[in-house]
């Protein structure tokens, strides 16, 4: 069976947090391990779906990309949550990292996504920010990065490529920050695999983008079995009502 679905930016960050909830690695770590949900518009959600209870999304982006590449006023107002055999820790960073180990989770979002599944992230930080500060220790460590990212941040290039030309100090014009750009490498969650680790069904993007309503929207051709098409239809039409981030930007 097939089935069309439209999802509006925030249904897509909703259905990403619920797929990286059910993702089987972060399972394990919120039952026995340690969990760092790092910021980010979508990561918001995540956090949500993880805690079981709302938060202020708009002090939990970092950068964003509205009319240019900006960056959130309210950076600061909340620290990135730590999970600790599922409950919020209150750790310093030195002991985050320094308690990082194989079994445990760093949740990463991302600004564009690859062909080849690369996950692109946009640095302003001359320092590289978020990435700067986890994704090495991850990678020497074992530590699983997971990765929610919808699909409509999908570029028809090569993140590594772009890598090797975009730097801070190699713009000479810029709209809004000057960025490089990080090969983002870990576990990837879009709204394709979400709907799977769900539903059991797969799920191919046919379209993005709208107008109106539909601003920044992904469209979806499911298809699997009967009924898990129809459970999957179901609940991403509970999901239309889904309020998105509002932000404050500075340019």
């Amino acid at each position: 069976m097939n089935a069309s679905v439209v999802l509006t930016s925030a249904a897509s960050k909703r259905l990403i947090a619920k797929g990286v909830a059910a993702h089987p690695g972060v399972k394990r770590a919120l039952g026995g391990g340690r969990i760092v949900i790092t910021r980010g518009t979508t990561n918001a959600f995540v956090a949500e779906e993880l805690t079981g209870a709302p938060i202020d999304r708009g002090a939990y982006a970092a950068g964003f990309i509205d009319r240019c590449w900006n960056v959130n006023a309210r950076v600061g107002e909340m620290e990135e949550i730590v999970l600790v055999h599922g409950r919020p820790a209150d750790e310093t960073l030195d002991q985050t990292l320094s308690s990082l180990a194989a079994g445990d989770v760093v949740i990463k979002g991302g600004n564009a996504l690859d062909p080849w599944g690369v996950v692109g992230v946009l640095l302003a930080s001359a320092t590289g920010g978020t990435v700067g500060r986890y994704v090495a220790a991850a990678l020497a460590r074992g530590v699983d990065i997971v990765i929610p990212i919808s699909v409509s941040k999908s570029i028809h290039t090569s993140v590594i490529d772009l890598s090797q030309e975009m730097g801070t100090s190699r713009m000479g014009l810029h709209n809004g920050l000057a960025c490089g750009i990080f090969p983002l490498h870990g576990q990837i969650v879009t709204e394709v695999e979400a709907l799977h680790l769900l539903f059991g069904v797969d799920a191919v993007h046919v379209a993005s983008n709208g107008i109106g309503a539909g601003k920044g929207s992904v469209s979806l051709l499911v298809y699997g079995e009967a009924a898990a098409v129809s459970n999957a239809y179901e609940f991403v039409a509970t999901l239309h009502e889904e309020a998105d981030v509002e932000l404050a930007g500075r340019a």
